[in-house]
């Protein structure tokens, strides 16, 4: 009976002492969010603030980036503040090559950053600074650079062109007036070319069937509701929705858990196969790095890098040469006149001297890059380029989207699509990366670019050839949803022909 006592008591102690900590923890937490919250400007008077809040910019703009770029085409310095966010946007060349250069040092990722992508991107190349990026961009940079490694990734673009793009646009050709959304297209197009290329697997998104992938919905969820954290005034609001698994933070839960699961599983079937003889990133990666949490952080950047980016960079792409026929006509007389008359695929040597395509793809990437917007936190109080003061811990953001609309860094035709404003004496002529900064630039500039542009005009040269792409809304601007790439709102409805012979040799 005592023994019996005793138990009862030290259980009732046990439940009163959990209760007394969960009430503790609990009101610590609730204290804590407290002072943050009287931390934050959650409210301003100033017009942005007001019009940001309210979201009274809708009204007149389509898209939250054509706003920005109307406040800061207004603005003298061609920089903007939003208080409430506590952020200052720059479309400012000067600014940029500050931030991405000069005061590089000072201008890392942050920890903000890093906590509003952590849960998705982990300890990623896109989401670390310090000696954990160094580490990664030194790997990649030994990788991406070889002779190698660019040529298996040409072969993997060509192949998935040849065996999957070109067969699924003639289905749809013989299909008279079928509808087909390009972008839906185009991201399963680099999906399987992304994970071919990375890490030896095929998933075949983009076969006839278009089949549904668990993972790559799971990963569009995920990088949407991730990017929608930076959207909200307060990242009070979204931090107390994941303490409390509600909405879109429980969504998010959920979405990122399929990845992880799908990621990992990947990387034990590739260390089942074994990896030292395999071309693909992964393989090269895991020869060094036994952390399989690692090895999953790098896996998701290398899908955000070479999946939705691409995807985001074609379907603008297509839309811009589609409503611009005079743009189409000199594509193709250039493809005509490189190529051989029975040459249906182009080789890496001759995609390289198609400079009036090269220039298209870069007059389309300025017009809408697939990144509209990057960040970057302050280390120490400093002065941009321009005279704005930059307080320790503000987001400083610039603005490649805009920058390409700023009539005083590409004149008065800004908003035009002119392929030949990138053109010298009909060779291309690169521009600064700091008034281009679509790449980033600096230190930071992305590794995969020349791959990126070089799979972007092989297949602009390999569809425009023999089809005809319709736009069903060609008059209709795009709009974004939000996210961490710019996403057509809708996708991209076309309407896809065969181009009669007459029509490719007139």
């Amino acid at each position: 009976m005592e023994y019996s006592e005793n138990l009862s008591f030290l259980q009732s102690l046990q439940a009163s002492f959990c209760f007394i900590f969960f009430f503790f923890t609990i009101s610590f937490s609730i204290f804590s969010f407290f002072l943050l919250f009287m931390r934050q400007k959650v409210w301003c008077n100033c017009d942005i603030c007001c019009g940001y809040l309210t979201s009274s910019w809708l009204m007149e703009f389509g898209n939250l980036c054509d706003w920005y770029t109307h406040l800061l085409q207004k603005s003298p310095t061609h920089t903007i503040h939003i208080h409430v966010l506590g952020n200052t946007i720059t479309a400012n060349p000067d600014n940029v090559e500050y931030m991405l250069k000069t005061r590089f040092d000072n201008y890392p990722k942050g920890k903000p950053f890093s906590t509003i992508l952590g849960d998705l991107l982990g300890k990623g190349i896109f989401n670390v600074d310090g000696d954990s990026w160094v580490f990664q961009r030194k790997m990649a940079s030994l990788e991406l650079g070889s002779v190698s490694i660019r040529s298996f990734a040409f072969e993997v673009v060509m192949a998935e062109i040849k065996h999957r793009l070109l067969p699924l646009l003639s289905s749809y050709a013989e299909k008279d007036g079928s509808v087909l959304d390009l972008q839906d297209v185009f991201r399963r197009f680099t999906f399987d070319n992304i994970c071919k290329f990375s890490f030896g697997l095929d998933p075949g998104c983009l076969e006839l069937a278009l089949p549904i992938s668990q993972f790559a919905e799971s990963f569009d969820l995920a990088t949407k509701l991730s990017a929608e954290r930076a959207m909200v005034a307060s990242p009070l609001i979204w931090k107390i929705k994941r303490l409390l698994n509600l909405g879109s933070e429980r969504r998010l839960k959920e979405a990122i858990k399929k990845v992880n699961v799908l990621a990992k599983e990947l990387i034990i079937q590739k260390r089942k196969l074994g990896f030292s003889t395999h071309q693909d990133l992964l393989s090269r990666f895991m020869a060094c790095i036994k952390d399989d949490d690692y090895l999953r952080d790098i896996v998701i950047s290398f899908i955000l890098a070479g999946r939705d980016t691409m995807a985001s960079a074609l379907t603008t792409f297509f839309w811009l040469v589609a409503t611009h026929p005079e743009v189409e006509s000199k594509i193709r007389d250039e493809a005509d006149r490189i190529m051989h008359p029975n040459q249906e695929f182009p080789s890496f040597e001759l995609i390289r001297e198609m400079h009036y395509l090269h220039a298209a793809v870069h007059e389309s990437l300025r017009l809408y890059p697939p990144v509209q917007f990057d960040s970057k936190f302050a280390r120490q109080d400093d002065v941009l380029r321009d005279g704005t003061f930059v307080m320790k811990g503000t987001r400083v953001t610039y603005h490649p989207y805009a920058m390409g609309r700023i009539e005083a860094i590409w004149g008065p035709d800004c908003m035009e699509f002119r392929p030949q404003r990138w053109l010298n004496n009909g060779t291309f002529f690169p521009q600064s990366p700091f008034k281009f900064p679509v790449f980033q630039a600096g230190i930071r500039v992305c590794l995969g670019k020349e791959m990126a542009v070089v799979a972007m005009k092989s297949v602009a040269a390999a569809v425009l050839r023999p089809f005809n792409i319709h736009v069903v809304h060609a008059n209709v601007a795009p709009r974004f949803d939000s996210g961490l790439t710019a996403t057509v709102r809708g996708g991209l409805p076309v309407v896809v022909r065969e181009r009669r012979a007459t029509d490719q040799h007139c």
